[in-house]
């Protein structure tokens, strides 16, 4: 069911189980599963079915650390959240990834892997992924194309890995129809969360008070709260609901907003193929993202380069993935950048104050350079590339200072907006520097190519290409102290009984990998972890044993909502399908 929030009645207080704030990957995600185990809950999304400006405009702050966009175009404020402006790539984090590494501060998670190894599988099935299979041997063989091949490796230090695409999956659009047919799940939009309220002693959450751009004000009362609202978001409502904890909830040692990371991404380096290696396809971006030629058994996907854990170890570095990035003629031009945005409009991409008419005299003005590139982008002819370089993005590492705090700007709703002061330290720098020279020796071992490499960017200032891939994370890091994390491994706010956190803020390091499929493995995790625990809290409540693997439809009970959930007048529940 799907309700539109400008129609509650004012001041009403609406009744649930579990209340989830924040309708993206996460939230939605943890609605599912609350609908497959019976759960009675209530989904808060701030925006509609798409993107407008009034709403759009609550994301917007201020940047005060290294140049970085982090509101217009990369983040989604409407149903589906950042998968509306999603990629689609998919692979786990590598093992190592959830160590403790004495050359990486504030390192670690509480678990390892394998604790997350079930989880990860049950994603393929939510983000419509191929089989659980990741290995580079398997995949080449099965595509079996003279133009899609492995390099050779023969030093041990260098390796390739392979990640898979999903469509991607716009969770708003693939599970609507699913929400909206929903028997336990209530999706409230247009409701955005002002404020956590807690009892005197903030042990409990006790109500999230909602409003709406229109004016409209009423409350969720529940057992139990998943906040689900993004890197930057979850920071800033727990920072913002400090009417018991003057600091902001869960924030008293000072974390919340803290450990603020992106995967910084930077091209270098220019790549003089051997000419038997300059056709393949299996590692280059502008030829292996979603394409036919690069799939199969009905899954695309893509291989990219990274050192090896011993290499890793032995040099003290972050870990790291890079790929080919052929160069079109015409390519960063204004027509070519024209053209990209005109296509990214008619995808549906959020570009605030957009206008197809100036593009269109863009491209116009430019002819050539926009053929050229529309030209190459299409039809991907090889003399159309001017160069090839290689991209690469690397882990951040675990910073105190790198954060999200609140300004003293307000937003339309009263809300403090944020400032973002993303920091990013010299082991970043020396592990670009280190994984692009390995790459370029292994390259050249192997008779694949000769590169020219740029100068090192360790003791320099970050050069202007550097950008972020605007995976927003770690801002309410997991760790079993409460002096070194936000929430517990359960997710769970530390000092709180019934307050959760979901999705990337909770990454305490964030490998090298994409994150949306550890987000959607960790929320499964969760929502296992809370149906134990409504259960045992309320023993009129039902629930499908979960041990790991997939909850099927057709053998998960569907039952009644819990008695104290408020039912909506007909003419409130907006039995919205797709548009």
């Amino acid at each position: 069911m799907f309700i539109d929030s400008r129609s509650v009645e004012e001041g009403k207080v609406i009744e649930t189980t579990v209340c989830i704030i924040g309708a993206g990957v996460a939230g939605i995600t943890m609605a599912l599963e609350m609908e497959k185990q019976g759960i009675d809950a209530i989904l808060l999304e701030s925006g509609g079915y798409k993107a407008d400006p009034e709403t759009r405009d609550l994301y917007r702050g201020e940047n005060v650390g290294v140049p970085y966009e982090f509101a217009d175009g990369c983040r989604s404020r409407f149903l589906g959240g950042s998968s509306n402006c999603w990629g689609g790539w998919c692979r786990p984090l590598d093992p190592w990834d959830f160590e403790k590494r004495d050359w990486v501060a504030d390192s670690g998670w509480p678990f390892g892997l394998d604790e997350l190894r079930p989880f990860y599988a049950r994603t393929h099935q939510l983000l419509q992924l191929g089989e659980n299979n990741f290995d580079p041997a398997y995949w080449e063989a099965a595509i079996h194309r003279p133009d899609v091949r492995r390099h050779p490796f023969t030093s041990g230090r260098v390796r390739d890995t392979i990640s898979q695409f999903s469509p991607p999956v716009r969770f708003g659009k693939v599970y609507r129809d699913q929400l909206l047919g929903a028997k336990s799940v209530r999706v409230f939009l247009y409701a955005n969360a002002l404020n956590i309220d807690t009892d005197a002693d903030a042990r409990n959450v006790t109500k999230v008070d909602i409003a709406t751009l229109t004016g409209r004000r009423f409350a969720i009362r529940a057992k139990q709260f998943v906040l689900a609202t993004g890197g930057i978001e979850n920071a800033r409502l727990l920072l913002s609901s400090n009417k018991v904890q003057k600091a902001g909830l869960g924030n008293g040692n000072d974390l919340v907003g803290r450990y603020f990371m992106d995967h910084p991404r930077i091209m270098s380096a220019k790549v003089n193929f051997k000419k038997e290696w300059a056709r393949n396809k299996l590692y280059d971006i502008k030829y292996h993202y979603q394409n036919k030629a690069v799939s199969a058994h009905g899954t695309f996907i893509s291989s990219q380069f990274a050192l090896t854990q011993s290499v890793l170890e032995k040099e003290k570095l972050l870990n790291a993935r890079s790929w080919f990035y052929s160069v079109f003629r015409g390519e960063n031009t204004e027509g070519a950048e024209a053209l990209i945005r005109a296509k990214q409009a008619v995808l549906g991409k959020d570009q605030p104050g957009y206008s197809m008419t100036g593009d269109v005299f863009t491209m116009l003005a430019h002819p050539v350079d926009t053929a050229c590139f529309g030209l190459a982008r299409l039809l991907q002819p090889r003399p159309l590339i001017t160069e090839v370089k290689i991209q690469t993005i690397v882990e951040a590492e675990p910073n105190r200072d790198s954060r999200v705090t609140l300004s003293a700007k307000k937003d339309a709703l009263g809300l403090n907006r944020v400032i973002v002061d993303w920091q990013v330290t010299e082991l970043v720098k020396r592990t670009f520097d280190r994984t692009v020279a390995h790459i370029a020796d292994e390259l050249k071992r192997g008779g694949v190519a000769d590169v020219e490499l740029d100068e090192p960017l360790e003791g320099k200032p970050w050069p202007a290409q550097l950008e972020g891939t605007w995976h927003h994370m770690g801002t309410t890091r997991m760790h079993d102290s409460d002096k070194q994390g936000v929430v517990d491994r359960n997710l769970k706010v530390h000092g709180m009984g019934n307050l959760y956190v979901a999705g990337s803020s909770v990454f305490p390091t964030v490998g090298a990998n994409f994150p949306t499929i550890t987000i959607a493995a960790l929320t499964l995790r969760l929502a296992s972890h809370l149906g134990r625990v409504i259960k045992g809290d309320d023993a009129t409540t039902t629930l499908v044993a979960s041990s790991g693997l997939p909850l099927k439809s057709d053998t998960s009970e569907s039952l009644p909502m819990a008695a104290s959930a408020m039912h909506m007048p007909g003419d409130l529940a907006l039995q919205m399908g797709k548009k």
